[in-house]
């Protein structure tokens, strides 16, 4: 899960070393937190949340295959 979303939010910002993903495993969920550099927060978020919506709908599916649920939170 965490490379899934590493991999994503790699080709979306212009600062990929300043990504931070921590992945916590809480009974059946799945959290991810997601920092990024200040500049880049938009560009994850999207207009009106649509990236981060799907983002979170991919993340979603991956999590269904191994009979989990996700949750993706964005860290300023």
């Amino acid at each position: 899960m965490k490379d899934l979303i590493s991999f994503i939010v790699g080709k979306l910002v212009d600062h990929p070393e300043a990504i931070e993903i921590t992945e916590r495993d809480e009974g059946e969920t799945i959290i991810i937190e997601l920092r990024v550099a200040k500049e880049d927060l938009g560009k994850v978020i999207g207009k009106q949340g649509r990236t981060a919506k799907a983002m979170r709908s991919v993340l979603s599916a991956a999590a269904g295959k191994l009979e989990k649920r996700s949750r993706l939170e964005i860290v300023e």
